[in-house]
């Protein structure tokens, strides 16, 4: 059983983005940004480099998991990767693949072992991956195959947007807007809205949960006069969700459906698509968004960004979604241990 009160487990993610300068830069944040104790799944050396280029003081500490508190307040705890990364800023390799996974390997492997209480994870870029034979569509669905593999249950990862102001969860993700109307279905919204329901509820302490359900089609189709899918496919789910007892709304014009007032009236937005989802979440909070996982028997948050090769090595990249994605981490920890003990 996971410990909660353990420290974060963060994966450095592709070493040659952003994930290495953040993971300094959010250790020397500290307590004045309420930095929770954390240890980075990396190579040691990688990050000592890094913190050189950026011009970072940073002391470096490896470590165990189980030891990583005890060296935080002193030292940015490195418990160090088996494969060896190359320190290549803004030029992905896929020679860093074995290294990107095997963090995220480990640090699933420690929170399901009790020695982390979360995982968040550093962006990584999917075509050094691809190219290197890794071959699942990105990170949530890898984390998914590790949560089946280790506990021999099928799991259902669904993917939240969670910023100050609000919550969005895209029904289908990334897939071609043309194939969206192919593969959405009520089961599938049903489904999504069940793990959301749940996990608000279970991790985020919302006791009754309220989700409003967008539609697909502009002014949720009308009528029928835009599109059927809102009549055929949307209304239904909602149904069978209110039938369960869940508190759900919709479809709703999904152009109506972010302005402040309406946010008031839910807790998290169901969104067809990606972008419906995603636009609206990054609008509001583009450097504290938080990607959080739902439907693992784990905490995953990771930063709502990509690798930003553009800015890697420069000593110009922002902590704060980051920050904001280890805070999140730990307060879902610690709201599941005080469920837990009621």
């Amino acid at each position: 059983m996971r410990r909660s009160d353990a420290p974060l487990a963060l994966s450095v993610g592709d070493p040659s983005g952003v994930g290495p300068e953040i993971a300094i830069t959010a250790w020397q944040a500290g307590d004045s940004a309420g930095v929770p104790p954390f240890y980075l799944l990396a190579d040691p050396a990688l990050i000592a480099a890094r913190a050189r280029e950026i011009g970072a003081s940073v002391a470096i500490m490896e470590t165990l998991p189980g030891e990583a508190a005890h060296h935080f307040p002193r030292a940015l705890p490195v418990v160090p990767l088996y494969a060896r990364h190359t320190d290549s800023p803004g030029v992905p390799n896929p020679a860093n693949a074995a290294g990107t996974i095997e963090a995220i390997d480990r640090a699933v492997a420690d929170c399901l072992a009790g020695h982390a209480a979360a995982v968040i994870t550093c962006p990584i870029a999917k075509k050094p991956l691809y190219d290197a034979g890794f071959r699942f569509p990105g990170h949530t669905e890898y984390l998914a195959h590790l949560a089946s593999r280790h506990t021999g249950s099928e799991v259902t990862p669904v993917m939240l947007l969670a910023g100050p102001e609000l919550r969005t969860v895209p029904v289908t993700i990334h897939i071609a807007l043309a194939e969206v109307p192919k593969v959405l279905t009520s089961e599938l919204i049903v489904t999504t809205a069940r793990i959301t329901a749940a996990d608000l509820q279970s991790r985020f302490g919302i006791a009754r949960p309220r989700l409003a359900i967008a539609g697909l089609n502009p002014h949720a189709g009308e009528g029928g006069a835009m599109g059927m899918e809102d009549l055929s496919i949307v209304l239904p789910a909602v149904e069978a969700l209110q039938a369960e007892g869940i508190d759900a709304v919709g479809p709703l014009p999904a152009d109506t459906m972010f302005h402040p007032q309406a946010r008031a009236g839910y807790d998290a937005a169901l969104c067809m698509y990606h972008d419906q989802a995603l636009i609206p979440a990054k609008t509001l909070a583009f450097d504290e968004a938080v990607n959080v996982t739902l439907g693992l028997p784990f905490i995953r948050t990771s930063p709502d960004h990509g690798t930003a090769f553009d800015i890697a090595g420069k000593g110009i990249a922002r902590a704060d979604s980051l920050i904001a994605a280890l805070r999140l981490a730990r307060r879902l920890a610690d709201s599941g241990r005080h469920a837990a003990a009621a």
